[in-house]
């Protein structure tokens, strides 16, 4: 394997690795929303990741919300986690979960305070603290590139995505790959017209079926509600900036993911088992889809863009990358990574590419992207069905 260097990471009790030092408050429930935005807003450190849900859901879409809960706890960017909830019964069961880990966790409940909710926010508050103060002891170590784990997405694409941006993030995962590294893609809907393309690269037999069905099953059930992608996906920008059909956009998509062979396709939230490159079998919404990479462990986030998108995730720094030269100039204080020379002629994919892996190097080892500087991070759950 080559030896592509070290990272200065955070080393977790689990062997896992992360690129930041998080303290997650955690609201379960909408029910305690406002109480952990109170903790939140007064311990300095903290970050806050809320979901509205959390009650009335059930089968399919109860296990994946509980599965991004603690998966997002899990995630090696988050030293320790403060669950707050309604029910003690449930944030028991979140908080062992996220505990397993080995990392500490810390519980509050409306159940312990009458339904309280400021009582909630002060026994909340002095525990966040503890917590964090516990955290900022912890020092950063070198780590091979080998313990990254990163997510990558597009948003806002146009023809530029396909030709330079995503095969510009493509290149730096295979340089992720070869380190040993993690990578996962997803937006199952933008394989559509590409998936035996995907099929081709799978590392075994029964990853390409399951590749192929996971398109399958989303277009059918696109198909079952008479609902036409034409307008929705590409999308107005998508068409605006030149692209005219889903499988034009897919077969653009897919070249962020590289190159190398595909180890697996990963539920919503699914913790990868081994290295190298997984797709996961998630929706196309940015927001959603980097949720379900973080609640699977991503550590960091490439986001290729042709017009520009703000959105970042808040667990896993996000890097914004473009190749379009006016998405540059416009937008400088929300591009990462400036391609635009490919598009000019006068840089290879393959030398940005190395260039861009340098960038995720540096961020692994604590350099602020954009977005983070600016607090453009949130998490968004991924919904399967509908509440009682």
């Amino acid at each position: 394997m080559p030896d592509h260097g070290s990272f200065m990471g955070f080393r977790r009790a689990d062997g896992r690795v992360g690129t930041r030092n998080h303290v997650l408050v955690l609201s379960m429930v909408g029910l305690v929303s406002g109480a952990a935005r109170r903790i939140a807003r007064t311990v300095r450190g903290t970050l806050l990741v809320a979901t509205p849900y959390g009650r009335g859901q059930f089968g399919d879409d109860k296990v994946v919300h509980e599965r991004q809960l603690i998966g997002l706890g899990r995630n090696p960017n988050v030293a320790a986690v403060l669950v707050v909830g309604a029910d003690r019964k449930t944030a028991d069961r979140v908080g062992a979960a996220i505990a397993a880990s080995g990392k500490p966790v810390e519980i509050v409940a409306l159940d312990d305070v009458h339904e309280d909710s400021l009582a909630l926010s002060e026994r909340g508050v002095r525990c966040a603290a503890a917590l964090v103060r516990a955290a900022s002891r912890v020092q950063r170590v070198a780590c091979p590139m080998a313990d990254l784990f990163v997510g990558v997405e597009c948003g806002h694409s146009d023809a530029t995505s396909g030709l330079g941006a995503n095969p510009l993030a493509g290149a730096a995962i295979d340089i992720l790959v070869e380190a040993g590294g993690k990578a996962v893609f997803g937006e199952t809907v933008e394989w559509l017209g590409a998936e035996h393309l995907l099929a081709r690269r799978a590392a075994t037999p029964e990853i390409a079926r399951a590749l192929v069905d996971a398109v399958s099953r989303r277009e059918a059930a696109v198909a079952a509600t008479g609902f036409d992608l034409t307008g929705n996906n590409p999308g107005q920008e998508n068409i605006r900036g030149g692209l005219s059909t889903i499988e034009e956009k897919s077969l653009g998509a897919i070249a962020k993911g590289g190159t190398k062979p595909i180890q697996g396709v990963l539920a919503i939230a699914e913790e990868p088992t081994q290295s190298g490159l997984h797709v996961m079998d998630a929706p196309a919404f940015s927001p959603e889809s980097l949720t379900g990479f973080a609640a699977s462990g991503a550590t960091l986030m490439l986001f290729t863009t042709g017009a520009g998108n703000s959105f970042c995730n808040a667990v896993a720094p996000t890097l914004k990358i473009s190749v379009r030269p006016d998405t540059v100039a416009h937008l400088p204080h929300q591009i990462d990574f400036d391609g635009s020379a490919i598009l000019a002629g006068r840089e290879e994919i393959p030398a940005a590419g190395r260039r861009l892996f340098e960038l995720i190097r540096a961020t692994a080892s604590g350099a602020l992207t954009w977005g983070e500087i600016l607090d453009e991070g949130d998490e968004t759950f991924i919904r399967t069905g509908g509440s009682l």
